[in-house]
């Protein structure tokens, strides 16, 4: 039990709230690089069953994605939404599609 009296400040020292805790966690490590293993479609695959989930339609899953934007940018995206009478997601999915096919 930790001493809380006033002889040592009235409160327990980090380090003891920290021993407490029990070990610290192992560092996040990067997957490891197997060059050659997977070619970048098969990569992709297992990246988006990993990170997406199903989708409503058919053949479409769903991935969430935190954009960081020029707010200039964020905004044309969002006028062109408003124009087009279509959602901000909707848009960025024309944009992402007519990007892809090249």
């Amino acid at each position: 039990m930790l001493d809380h009296s006033r002889s040592t400040g009235g409160s327990a020292s980090y380090t003891a709230i920290e021993a407490s805790r029990g070990p610290a966690p192992a560092p996040l490590t990067a997957w490891p690089k197997q060059r050659g293993s997977l070619d970048p479609e098969q990569a992709a695959k297992v990246a988006v069953a990993r990170r997406a989930k199903p989708g409503a339609p058919p053949g479409h899953v769903g991935l969430a994605l935190t954009l960081e934007l020029r707010q200039a940018l964020a905004e044309q995206i969002s006028a062109r939404a408003t124009r087009e009478g279509k959602n901000l997601e909707a848009v960025v999915i024309d944009l992402l599609e007519g990007g892809s096919k090249r």
